[in-house]
């Protein structure tokens, strides 16, 4: 993805996370949709709820299908169709400044075929996304690598 200035801004103002002793893992129940990512596994289902139950925490932008390479994903092709490319997708700051698609891999699919250029994402900053790590050990990780982008 491309850096808007909003990325810039982040990445020059990205803080050192500190380890709370107090993290609880986010819970999984049968059914929620998980994005792994190494050893990182978010709960997708729970982030949709949280932004549902706290819209105005979140930010909603549009970002551009083309910054978003087919090859960046492979998607289920026979899925692409039934999708709703009006739902927006999830972004998340993986490391200082830079937002990874973690959800929606499928809608940009289908947006690029229908020639879409702009679609609607969820943006998420880490202090927003890590509460959905799944894995205390997961998370003591994270902090580490994140803190490491920082040096």
């Amino acid at each position: 993805m491309k850096r808007s200035n909003y990325d810039l801004e982040r990445l020059q103002s990205a803080e050192k996370l500190k380890a709370s002793e107090n993290f609880t893992p986010c819970p999984t129940n049968k059914g929620d949709e998980l994005f792994p990512n190494g050893i990182f596994v978010f709960n997708i289902t729970k982030m949709f709820e949280h932004i549902k139950n706290n819209p105005d925490e979140i930010d909603l932008i549009e970002v551009e299908v083309a910054d978003f390479p087919k090859s960046f994903s492979s998607v289920d092709e026979s899925h692409v169709d039934s999708v709703d490319v009006s739902r927006p997708v999830l972004l998340a700051e993986i490391s200082p400044g830079y937002y990874n698609l973690i959800d929606g891999n499928h809608r940009m699919e289908k947006a690029r075929k229908m020639g879409i250029s702009r679609i609607l994402a969820y943006k998420l900053n880490v202090k927003q996304h890590i509460e959905f790590l799944t894995e205390r050990k997961a998370y003591l990780s994270y902090v580490e690598y994140w803190n490491g982008k920082l040096k």
